[in-house]
C-alpha cells in the first residue's frame, strides 16, 4: 500500500473524489430537470475546462489548434444552454449542468496529484471520498434519502440499483481512476467524451428526448471542438519530439 507514506497524494484523491461526489449530485438533479442528453453534453464541458487550464497547471503548451477546439466548445455549450433557456428550459438545471462540468474538472486535475498510488487503493480512496461527499450534501439539500422508508423501499428495483453501483460506479471507477493516473491529461478529456456522445443519442432512442438542429449542431461542437484539441496536441507533441531528435 502506497497510501500511508504519501499523504499529500492521499489528500489529492479525497478532494477528487469529492469533487466527483459533488459532481454525481448537480449531474443527477440536471438529469431531473433538464434530461439526460442536454445535462451530459453540458456536464463533459469539464475536460474542456481541463485542457484549458493545463497550461497553467501542468505546464502543457497551448497551441491555435487547441485554442480554436476551445472556442467550438464554448460555442456549441452556448448553443445548447441558449437553446435551454428560449425553450422554457428550467435555470437551475442548466446552472447544475455547469456546475457539474466545474466538479469533473476539479476531479480531473486533483488525480493528478496522485500518480503513485494506484488501482483499488485509488480507486477505494476516491469513491469513498465521493460516498461521503454526495451523502452529506443529500442530507443538507434534501434531508434523509426517502429510500430508507420502508414503503418506498419495496418498490425499489434492488438489481437495478445493485447494477448501477456495482458495475457502472465501482468496476468503471476502477477502471477509470487506474487510467486516469497514467495517461496524458487531454487524452483522459476527449477519450471521455464518448459518454455524451453516447447519451445523446440512448436519450433519444431510448427516453424519447427531443434532438433538435440547434442541439445536434452544439453537440457537434463541444465533441468535435474537444477531439480537434486532442489531435493538435499529438500534432504538436509529434513535431516536438522529432525536432528534438533531429538536435540530438
Amino acid at each position: 500500500m502506497q497510501a500511508p507514506s504519501r499523504p499529500r497524494e492521499v489528500a489529492a484523491l479525497l478532494l477528487s473524489g469529492a469533487a466527483l461526489g459533488a459532481s454525481w449530485i448537480f449531474l443527477f438533479r440536471a438529469y431531473q430537470t433538464i434530461g439526460v442528453g442536454v445535462s451530459s453534453l453540458l456536464y463533459y464541458c469539464g475536460p474542456i475546462i481541463v485542457m484549458a487550464l493545463s497550461p497553467l497547471i501542468f505546464g502543457e503548451k497551448l497551441t491555435g489548434g487547441k485554442i480554436a477546439g476551445f472556442i467550438a466548445v464554448a460555442c456549441g455549450a452556448f448553443l445548447i444552454a441558449a437553446q435551454g433557456l428560449g425553450g422554457n428550459m428550467p435555470i437551475a438545471g442548466i446552472v447544475c449542468g455547469i456546475a457539474s462540468a466545474f466538479c469533473y474538472a476539479l476531479m480531473v486535475i486533483a488525480s493528478k496529484g496522485a500518480p503513485h498510488i494506484e488501482g483499488l487503493e485509488n480507486s477505494a480512496l476516491q469513491v469513498s471520498a465521493a460516498f461521503v461527499t454526495a451523502l452529506i450534501l443529500t442530507l443538507f439539500t434534501q434531508g434523509v434519502p426517502s429510500f430508507l422508508s420502508p414503503s418506498i423501499a419495496a418498490g425499489i428495483d434492488w438489481r437495478a440499483v445493485a447494477m448501477l453501483g456495482i458495475v457502472n460506479t465501482g468496476l468503471g471507477c476502477l477502471l477509470y481512476f487506474s487510467a486516469v493516473a497514467k495517461l496524458p491529461v487531454q487524452t483522459v478529456a476527449v477519450v471521455g467524451y464518448l459518454e455524451p456522445l453516447s447519451a445523446v443519442v440512448f436519450s433519444a432512442v431510448l427516453l424519447g428526448e427531443t434532438i433538435t438542429p440547434v442541439r445536434l449542431m452544439g453537440a457537434a461542437l463541444i465533441i468535435g471542438g474537444a477531439i480537434f484539441c486532442e489531435l493538435a496536441g499529438k500534432r504538436t507533441n509529434t513535431k516536438a519530439g522529432i525536432a528534438q531528435t533531429a538536435r540530438a
